[in-house]
């Protein structure tokens, strides 16, 4: 049982807010990242496209692909064009040797709309929920088929946010197929219980991400029908052992089910209160920490 630890880039190169970081470089996340400790990065859209380019950047840096975002839209298109629109990035991380991807639905989430509230985010019920696993199955199948595992992110502004919407998806999804990434930030942002569904779907994660939430934060987001980028503005997501999850509980957690694989940190927020490299540094710090005193060893 060996634990990776790898980052996203997106403290230093926010994809979805690029001006919130542009006095940064993703030479300079790569660098800073493989300084501290960190072995993995998920992939960045300012990385190159190409996968001889993108392998070459990575070589560059003494650095491996860990997985990386994929935009699904299974909820709109059907099969043949879903998997021909995510073919191409199935292919590269097969060739890179990637654990997964990392799938989300974005057809209708609010996650990128700044003037619109995270609590407008669009719903399913639980039979639509049911139809869209079916729907999600399919492509993961494909995918595992051609040699790459799918690994779904539940995420704020998305029809699968909270805690309800992961286990309806789970339960109704082809379990061979779909996997998870059990995503601590987003899980509680969204008001679930981490680690009760870290019990109950253990056997289905297959990547975690490390993310941390300031309490006060997310409330007065909640409160004040605030977006999902003014949360990362504000400062709602930080890294491991920075905000009030108990990382320790998960990290047991992790050894009870014998979890082998990548831990991520992945926590976008303003560089100007929170340098980069700084809190890069606190989190993998706390994630060593972590992972003694949990009897979990690390690649």
């Amino acid at each position: 049982m060996t634990i990776k630890i790898g980052i996203s880039p997106i403290a230093w190169q926010n994809d979805d807010l690029p001006e919130l970081t542009a006095a940064y470089t993703m030479e300079q996340a790569l660098q800073e990242s493989r300084e501290i400790g960190y072995t993995g990065v998920e992939r960045g859209q300012r990385m190159p496209k190409d996968t001889e380019g993108l392998k070459a950047y990575l070589d560059k840096n003494d650095i491996v692909l860990c997985g990386g975002w994929c935009s699904g839209h299974s909820l709109v298109l059907d099969f043949v064009d879903e998997t021909a629109a995510i073919k191409g990035q199935v292919e590269q991380f097969i060739a890179l040797d990637a654990p997964c991807i990392v799938y989300a639905e974005c057809s209708n989430t609010v996650q990128g709309e700044i003037n619109t509230p995270v609590n407008n985010r669009p719903t399913l019920s639980r039979d639509e929920i049911r139809d869209y696993a079916r729907r999600v199955s399919e492509v993961a199948k494909w995918s595992v088929d051609q040699g790459m595992p799918v690994a779904y992110h539940h995420h704020m502004g998305s029809i699968i946010e909270a805690e309800e919407d992961v286990n309806w998806l789970m339960e109704y999804s082809d379990k061979e197929a779909l996997n998870l990434t059990f995503d601590t930030g987003h899980l509680l942002f969204g008001g679930g219980d981490v680690l009760a569904t870290l019990d109950r779907w253990g056997d289905r994660v297959h990547h975690v991400h490390f993310k941390d939430i300031r309490p006060d934060v997310v409330a007065g987001v909640r409160a004040n029908n605030r977006s999902f980028l003014d949360a990362v503005i504000a400062g709602a997501f930080t890294v491991p052992g920075d905000g009030c999850i108990d990382f320790h509980a998960v990290g047991k957690a992790l050894k009870a089910m014998d979890y082998s694989g990548w831990i991520v940190v992945e926590a976008e927020q303003d560089p100007i209160k929170a340098p980069p490299m700084e809190y890069s540094q606190m989190g993998y710090n706390h994630i060593i920490e972590v992972l003694d005193a949990s009897g979990l060893s690390t690649a």
